[in-house]
């Protein structure tokens, strides 16, 4: 089959499920009790970090992920930086991570003065690999004095980072076992994967601590926001206090203990979050139906889909396949923009980017592979779809 014939039957398929309207890659779905909740939360008065809505969708989060603890800022990257600061990260310290990521996952690293050292990826999983981590640790790394220090440099490396892409799970147990062998804490960039499970256990809680992300473009969507995740009481105390400026509790002084952020998430926001979380079990149901049809289409013309290891479950966030090359990955990308489809590459490796370029790296062999083949595809629950919310 030739490339263009290729390209035409996938604009078919596609159009066959959204329609002939341009085609986002991926649309925030209100359709249950936003605008009620919204109002009542202005009826309230409790529009900021203050309102019952915020604790409501921190629980309705910690619920369903089964983390002991949720708590609620203002996006996701924010979590992640707090992440850090409680795993004991600071400056000049490495935290290691995969280059295959969006940016917020190194900018949160920057936010607390370290620095990211970037190991390649599984290309199954998309997510940073076990066996390179701890090919790593052996070659570069030493104990010395309770601590982890990198050979190369001297510097502590004091966590590690992995992210579960587009909401696939890596092997995090794997990875968990090798931190816990070296005692380097783990946190878990868990933005995109709310909904997906490694066996039974929830993305997020498999470290010290986990972040996730409500943006716009999220299964569920907060407008902003984010959460962190963890099962110590004790972090999660801190991350509420530090989050909310440092103040200590008082019906009217003004102290605080510490510089602290102002990273609560408002209940404007929460309020949204509430709902969205009523309707996720059914968005889950309805995107795993829309990647079971990718991806028998998709493998009956010759073309690679990504899909969750065995034992794991995605919330097939946003669906990917794998190009042949990156020649043919651009030619598909130019003409599926051009038909009113958004499709997208995988983002540019971190360590390309200027501010990381010279962080070091492991050779990134897989990373680079899969950047230039892979391309992200519609993955918004259409909007015939919307009518099994309520059945």
């Amino acid at each position: 089959m030739k490339q263009t014939e290729k390209f035409e039957q996938a604009i078919d398929f596609i159009r066959k499920l959204y329609g002939d309207e341009p085609i986002p890659l991926h649309r925030p779905i209100f359709c249950g009790n936003e605008k009620s909740y919204l109002a009542d939360c202005i009826d309230s008065n409790f529009v900021s970090s203050a309102g019952e809505q915020v604790c409501e969708f921190e629980s309705k989060v910690a619920s369903f992920t089964g983390a002991r603890n949720a708590v609620a800022v203002v996006n996701g990257t924010n979590a992640l930086q707090v992440a850090l600061l409680l795993a004991g990260v600071r400056a000049q310290d490495e935290v290691i991570t995969q280059a295959l990521t969006f940016v917020a996952t190194c900018n949160a690293i920057s936010y607390v003065g370290a620095d990211p050292v970037f190991i390649d990826v599984d290309k199954d999983t998309l997510g940073m690999s076990p066996a390179f981590l701890r090919n790593f640790l052996e070659s570069h790394a030493v104990k010395k004095e309770g601590a982890v220090f990198n050979k190369s440099n001297g510097k502590r490396i004091k966590a590690c980072l992995p992210m579960h892409t587009f909401g696939l799970p890596c092997r995090i147990q794997e990875i968990s076992d090798v931190c816990h062998e070296w005692g380097i804490p783990l946190v878990e960039d868990a933005a995109e994967s709310l909904g997906s499970f490694c066996g039974k256990r929830h993305t997020g809680t498999f470290g010290l601590l986990g972040a996730i992300s409500f943006n716009g473009n999220k299964i569920i969507t907060t407008g902003g926001g984010g959460m962190l995740l963890t099962d110590d009481d004790q972090l999660a105390k801190r991350a509420k206090h530090i989050t909310t400026t440092a103040k200590i509790p008082h019906k009217y002084e003004f102290l605080h203990d510490e510089v602290g952020f102002n990273y609560r998430l408002p209940s404007l926001n929460a309020a949204l979050g509430v709902a969205q979380m009523e309707q996720l079990h059914w968005m889950l149901e309805m995107k795993e139906r829309i990647a079971g049809q990718y991806c028998e289409f998709f493998n009956s013309i010759g073309w690679q889909t990504v899909h969750p290891l065995k034992n794991c479950k995605s919330n097939n966030w946003l669906n990917a396949i794998v190009l042949g090359n990156q020649k043919e990955r651009n030619a598909f990308l130019e003409y599926t923009n051009e038909k009113n489809i958004m499709t997208r590459p995988i983002w540019r490796l971190m360590s390309e980017l200027e501010m990381f370029e010279n962080c070091q790296n492991d050779g990134l062999k897989n990373s680079k592979w899969l950047e230039e083949r892979v391309v992200n595809l519609p993955s918004s629950v259409p909007n015939g779809f919307n009518q099994l919310a309520n059945e």
